[in-house]
């Protein structure tokens, strides 16, 4: 026998079928495939609390990483921390609210703090509310406020 006949004689004899592990392979696609996802939604979602009802609104523009001021009909809350009572802020005559104004001032002064705010009210809170946290906004140097809604999910006509 020559050895090209032996080879070929060997490889028709270990020649089992196809020898693939699929379980590797299925695990693979899976992580692969999770990762096309998460990389693939480049919108922003914010975390809406159960206190706070949003408008609803019809833009289709996605939200920027900026600073979230929370306002709802018991407290005013920055990033998570509890800044204001509601009733304290309404009973005063002032448009500018002295501690959302210094933790606004604190969160701004960080080098990669956005010039954005993006206020989170819920839309039952008074217009006098509303405009003391837009005032004190502007008062803290945010140049640009942004309103958070919830998309509604309408088709135009």
């Amino acid at each position: 026998m020559t050895p090209l006949e032996k080879r070929a004689a060997r490889k028709a004899r270990n020649h089992n079928g196809l020898d693939m592990n699929l379980v590797a392979l299925i695990d693979i696609f899976t992580i692969l495939l999770f990762f096309l996802l998460s990389s693939a939604t480049e919108m922003e979602t914010l975390v809406i609390p159960r206190a706070v009802k949003l408008p609803e609104s019809l833009a289709d523009a996605t939200p920027r990483p900026t600073t979230v001021v929370l306002v709802n009909d018991k407290e005013i809350v920055v990033d998570g921390r509890t800044v204001a009572r509601v009733a304290d802020v309404m009973a005063g005559d002032d448009d500018l609210i002295d501690t959302l104004q210094a933790e606004l001032v604190q969160v701004r002064a960080k080098p990669d703090a956005s010039p954005t705010v993006t206020i989170m009210g819920d839309k039952d809170i008074p217009y006098r509310l509303l405009r003391k946290v837009m005032s004190t906004c502007a008062q803290a140097q945010y140049t640009d406020v942004a309103f958070a809604v919830r998309t509604k999910l309408e088709k135009r006509t």
